[in-house]
């Protein structure tokens, strides 16, 4: 193509609507290039179905096409198969394949996509598009199936796999084989975040690390950055009763508000000071219960 030598042959016959029988064929060749293919396609469809409406017949022929005049010419007629120079290749023996060889070649075929989004669907209890992402391409599988074997919650390990890790292979334009994480890596990550020790944002300081090939160990960075979440709900209560006293008038605020869409908004308010004051490491979720729990009082 890229020396001016690609050519095409075109093949067209028609048949009436609702039947099953095609009618005869004819051939345009030395098309050399698609949109001179799509105009003798159309040209040549316009010409059968004037003839067949009128009552004529096709004749079994190849045929010129001539794009700049958007026309054609009977080049030469070929009215049986002895016209085309078949005939047999002498070096060809006959190859007759029995049913055990054919399901003994399926039984050797990789997992296909569509077969592997289905086990997808059906082993890890993902959605339809989680599924399909995750299937398409047979190294990325592998890298989710082996995140999930050590990371255990396969939704968590699908969100973190087409989102912080592909845009991060997408932005070094990395194959999957070429990431400096393995799946067991990040696998063990997924456990650290599914158990709460760690919290989202500290995760991504994780996952960094691991990238950057700081460390090798979750739970080694996780101890050296100091990034393990407070769990601890004494030490959280105590966090909530110093914010929640220095904050009279906010929670003065909440407490009068009946709209429970403002009042979830107003709690945002809060989260901030009781991450500082735990120096990020406080436990959203739990500091979420907590917070409800004593502005109901």
């Amino acid at each position: 193509m890229s020396q001016g030598s690609m050519r095409f042959d075109v093949n067209i016959s028609l048949k009436p609507k609702g039947s099953d029988e095609l009618g005869t064929r004819t051939e345009t060749k030395n098309l050399n290039s698609f949109r001179f293919m799509e105009q003798a396609i159309h040209h040549e469809v316009e010409r059968q179905m004037d003839i067949l409406e009128d009552g004529g017949r096709i004749v079994q022929e190849t045929r010129l096409y001539n794009g700049d005049r958007d026309e054609s010419r009977s080049m030469r007629t070929k009215e049986e198969a002895n016209d085309y120079r078949y005939f047999p290749c002498p070096d060809l023996l006959p190859v007759e394949i029995d049913d055990a060889f054919i399901e003994e070649a399926r039984a050797s075929l990789p997992e296909l996509p569509d077969e592997r989004k289905a086990r997808f669907k059906e082993q890890y209890s993902l959605n339809d598009y989680d599924a399909g992402a995750l299937s398409g391409e047979a190294k990325l599988a592998a890298f989710f199936e082996e995140t999930v074997q050590h990371g255990k919650d396969a939704k968590l390990a699908a969100n973190w796999i087409q989102g912080e890790f592909s845009a991060r292979l997408n932005a070094e334009e990395k194959s999957v084989a070429d990431s400096p994480i393995s799946g067991a890596q990040l696998g063990a990550l997924v456990v650290r975040i599914a158990d709460n020790t760690v919290s989202s944002a500290g995760a991504k300081k994780v996952f960094e690390a691991l990238w950057t090939g700081e460390h090798t160990e979750v739970d080694a960075i996780i101890d050296e950055k100091g990034l393990k979440q407070v769990s601890d709900t004494g030490a959280l209560e105590s966090m909530v009763d110093e914010v929640l006293a220095s904050m009279p008038e906010q929670v003065e605020q909440y407490q009068n508000e009946d709209n429970p869409k403002k009042r979830k908004k107003m709690l945002g308010g809060f989260m901030g000071p009781l991450m500082k004051a735990s120096k990020g490491q406080g436990n959203p979720k739990l500091f979420n219960e907590i917070l409800v729990r004593k502005l109901g009082e």
